[in-house]
């Protein structure tokens, strides 16, 4: 997604976040990361003041979170990002609860996917609600064949935002970033761009 991005004219920078691979910390499934994007957002400003965020699933509710306390930031891109704290009943679901919910799958998580989750969880708002206070544009990216998210949840989060808002639901697009996705999510960026008329950095989650 940054090659393509970087492509397209775009600066980026790309980073991980904290408990992921050899960054400090604990993974907070999107809560405390909001300052890792902040931070990124300093670093892109070092180049210009015009930025952009980009972050799927986890990353998207990190840079939600950022947005609504960033007033200055460009906009923001989320892809495959829910909209409530509810995961689906199946498969997928069920092993994601597993991995950051329990002991032995935050173990299995450390050692085979190299991310350390925080074994709390603090009920923060929940991404829709955030949204309703972002007024900085905001586009919503989801593929139809998400099977982790499903893309009901796009809809209530492009509905329920308050500032300029572009839905994209992306057919054939599974979870996060999906190499379908791509085309779409570059002409989002394209057009939040637009909403000001500026040229920007980014910074992906």
């Amino acid at each position: 997604m940054a090659e393509a991005l970087a492509e397209a004219g775009f600066g980026v920078i790309s980073y991980d976040g904290r408990g992921h691979n050899e960054s400090d910390g604990l993974c907070t499934l999107g809560d405390a990361e909001r300052h890792d994007v902040a931070a990124a957002v300093e670093s892109a400003r070092a180049v210009s003041e015009r930025v952009v965020t980009v972050g799927a699933s986890m990353g998207a509710i990190a840079v939600l979170r950022h947005a609504g306390a960033d007033p200055g930031l460009n906009g923001t891109v989320t892809v495959s990002a829910p909209a409530r704290w509810k995961l689906p009943l199946n498969l997928h679901g069920i092993l994601a609860t597993a991995m950051s919910r329990t002991s032995l799958g935050r173990h299995l998580t450390a050692r085979h996917l190299g991310v350390r989750v925080h074994p709390e969880w603090n009920d923060p708002p929940s991404p829709l609600a955030v949204a309703a206070g972002i007024s900085s544009p905001l586009a919503v990216i989801h593929g139809d064949a998400d099977r982790m998210i499903p893309f009901s949840e796009a809809l209530r989060l492009a509905d329920g935002a308050t500032g300029p808002t572009r839905l994209d639901i992306v057919k054939g697009m599974g979870h996060a970033f999906d190499p379908l996705g791509i085309p779409a999510i570059v002409a989002a960026v394209r057009w939040v761009l637009d909403q000001r008329g500026n040229t920007a950095g980014l910074a992906g989650a």
